[in-house]
């Protein structure tokens, strides 16, 4: 024992793995072989082991390795799975991204849709409204036509019945004359005549003028329209072949949304209007060409006459024509209005002094308009804005008002027929085109 004691520290590990001073002993040592410090892996059981395991003791025959050898393999694959769980942290970043940006799309989606839908359901009331016209001027036609022949026919009646009139009278001073012999004289020159009177008398029976064809005509386009309708929306788009291509799936996100269906303009002129603006309602920064369809900012004040309608804080003015009733479409040319101006319209109850809510276009119930800052675009009614998405700055706008639909419609006329916003709302007094004005001009476009 003397001689074997000196031999023991040159099998034990080196000092420099020694386990720091916290840790505890036991972990060190061999559980199978006591006082024996664990030296190798065994790789078969996952288990530190002393160097007699693998000959000696339960490990017998397993694959076992030095503790640093197998400390930097376990190593490198930890290096490796980090390196692939980074990858996947990026990947799932990615993902994300890709969802939030899947969702962004999905809304700019649902929305120019909407727009587009509302575009769609304008140009059908157009089309309905142009048809009843031509409806009208169709039984407005025939009845003049008819209404002519009537004419004639009681022209040609009080013609006959004077002549009954005035043969009826000389027969009456013949029957009373008291010569019998001029009595009968005068009687035979007539006889004849009174002969041809006494022959069957024509009744006349006028054939009433029924439009039920035309109603009927109706009637039945409406039963096809409510046939279609009547079906749920679902099984309409599933028997439509068209609804069921994408034609937005190719294209790079966000394109969509310069993707704009536009209403046919032509229908719009149909309803074409060339208001001019209200001298009382004019602010005395502002000034009237002089067929008063341009509107131009004064930076020296102008002494107008100090009435109720006159804007006194706002830049703001009405035009003189007011829409209470029918369609209505107008253009204004904002090339030359600066980087900030407010189209629109208003019920002539808008406050008009001070600079409160109430008188602002766009912040009360009493109005509506866009609005241009800078390079933001913004719909404004009852203090809320909508954010308006638009390619090119718009240099004539064009507005179409339906009244008894409750629409209030802008679009971007410089190159096209791009929708920008429509209200919906239900008009309880006239309307006036509106607008506001920092700098430089807006004049309204002669269509008429």
């Amino acid at each position: 024992m003397a001689q074997r004691a000196p031999t023991a520290p040159a099998s034990a590990p080196v000092p420099s793995a020694a386990p720091a001073p916290s840790a505890a002993p036991a972990v060190r040592e061999c559980g199978a072989h006591a006082a024996r410090p664990l030296e190798l892996f065994c790789d078969d059981c996952g288990r530190c082991v002393c160097a007699l395991c693998p000959a000696l003791g339960p490990h017998r025959g397993h694959r076992a390795r030095l503790l640093p050898h197998a400390a930097r393999d376990k190593q490198e694959l930890m290096a490796l799975c980090l390196k692939d769980l980074e990858e996947r942290k990026k990947q799932e970043i990615d993902n994300r991204r890709a969802v939030e940006q899947a969702a962004i799309d999905l809304k700019a989606r649902a929305i120019m849709s909407k727009r587009q839908l509302s575009d769609k359901v304008t140009e059908i009331q157009l089309l309905l409204r142009e048809e009843e016209s031509l409806a009208k001027s169709f039984i407005d036609e025939k009845t003049e036509h008819a209404l002519e022949a009537h004419e004639q026919q009681m022209e040609s009646c009080r013609e006959k019945l004077g002549a009954l009139e005035t043969f009826s009278y000389r027969i009456r001073q013949i029957q009373q004359q008291s010569d019998p012999i001029q009595l009968l004289q005068d009687c035979t020159e007539i006889e004849k005549e009174m002969q041809e009177h006494r022959s069957v008398v024509e009744q006349w029976h006028p054939i009433p003028l029924s439009f039920e064809h035309i109603i009927n005509h109706y009637k039945h386009l409406m039963a096809a329209l409510q046939s279609i309708l009547q079906k749920p929306l679902e099984v309409r788009l599933k028997k439509d072949i068209f609804s069921s291509l994408n034609a937005t799936a190719k294209r790079e996100p966000g394109t969509v949304l310069k993707t704009v269906s536009s209403v046919d303009r032509l229908l719009l002129l149909k309803h074409a209007r060339s208001p001019t603006w209200e001298y009382d309602s004019l602010h005395p920064r502002l000034k009237l060409s002089d067929d008063r369809l341009v509107v131009s900012c004064n930076w020296r004040r102008i002494f107008y006459p100090c009435g109720p309608q006159r804007f006194d804080k706002l830049w703001q003015v009405l035009s003189r024509d007011a829409f209470f009733s029918g369609s209505h479409y107008w253009e204004v040319d904002v090339l030359h209005a600066g980087a900030g101006w407010w189209i629109g319209a208003a019920y002539p109850s808008i406050g008009r002094k001070g600079d409160s809510e109430t008188c602002r276009l766009g912040w009360n119930r009493a109005s509506w308009c866009i609005k241009r800052f800078d390079i933001e675009y913004w719909a404004f009614h009852n203090g809320e804005r909508i954010p308006i998405v638009t390619e090119d700055d718009p240099e004539r706008i064009g507005i179409f008002l339906d009244y008894e639909a409750g629409i209030l419609s802008f679009y971007n006329v410089t190159d096209g027929m791009a929708h920008l916003h429509t209200f919906r709302c239900k008009f309880t007094e006239p309307v006036y085109p509106a607008l506001r004005l920092w700098e430089g001009s807006i004049g309204t476009c002669k269509l008429t």
